[in-house]
């Protein structure tokens, strides 16, 4: 399991541009794209990032965009509101294939009573999602957020049981605790569909932390994943408060390649 890097664990401090050459000087040789406004959802900037992964070397595995701008409102029940939101759904689609990524990491629904949700509608609205996704040659990646439906275990399984298509998965460890869930819970629903995965670190006063600085097992969590058949990148996703130098980021990598 290769260890890599978020560019949104430089946010706000770096460009995201200039984050592959500074995640390669790191040392990192892949990891996760954070695009973080529309405009870096455009051609002409996906052509710079294009430009820089071949550049650097850098294996783009996912890219991530700043979900609450729109990811929610593909849900939305006003029928012209969510045909613009598929726009910019298919522009980060295909930017995520052209950048030679596996995956797009989805954040989707805002939290509500899953009781009360209208199931039929929003089984149609993933079909949709995976239809384009798959057209596009990518795997839309259902993240675990805890202010989102997907911390919900139920609502996980419905996915599971009512699409037409496969939904994949990124597993996201803080967002487990931040929902008071164990990381273990989610492997379980998410099973053999897990594409992708955020690692982090916790302890009783901070929910989130680099890897190796709190008290979150890692070697349940790996074994667990290993059970479901997972062998692909182990992507650090930190916020920048969590470190102070960039080299600690590059020490990290080498603690969790010891520790996988």
């Amino acid at each position: 399991m290769e260890i890599g890097l978020s560019s949104a664990s430089f946010y706000p401090e770096v460009n995201t541009e200039d984050s592959i050459k500074l995640m390669a000087s790191l040392g990192f040789t892949g990891g996760e794209i954070f695009l973080n406004t529309p405009s870096e959802y455009e051609e002409g900037f996906i052509d710079k990032l294009v430009e820089e992964t071949l550049k650097y070397n850098f294996n783009v595995h996912s890219i991530h965009c700043c979900s609450s701008q729109y990811e929610p409102f593909l849900f939305d029940k006003y029928k012209r509101r969510r045909e613009d939101m598929f726009v910019y759904y298919r522009k980060l689609c295909r930017a995520a294939k052209r950048l030679g990524a596996a995956c797009y990491t989805f954040h989707g629904m805002r939290l509500s009573n899953f009781n009360e949700l209208d199931k039929k509608f929003i089984a149609d609205i993933y079909n949709e999602l995976s239809y384009i996704s798959m057209e596009e040659g990518i795997k839309l990646a259902q993240e675990n957020v805890s202010w989102c439906m997907s911390a919900n275990l139920e609502f996980l399984k419905f996915l599971n049981e009512s699409c037409s298509y496969p939904i994949y998965f990124t597993l996201d460890i803080k967002q487990a605790f931040k929902a008071y869930i164990d990381p273990q819970k989610y492997i379980e629903v998410f099973g053999k569909n897990i594409v992708n995965f955020h690692i982090n670190d916790r302890d009783e006063k901070h929910i989130c932390l680099l890897p190796g600085r709190g008290n979150v097992n890692y070697e349940q969590i790996i074994s667990k994943l290993k059970d479901m058949g997972y062998d692909k990148m182990a992507i650090i996703e930190v916020y920048r408060e969590n470190y102070g130098k960039y080299t600690e980021l590059k020490e990290t990598k080498t603690l969790l390649e010891k520790i996988i």
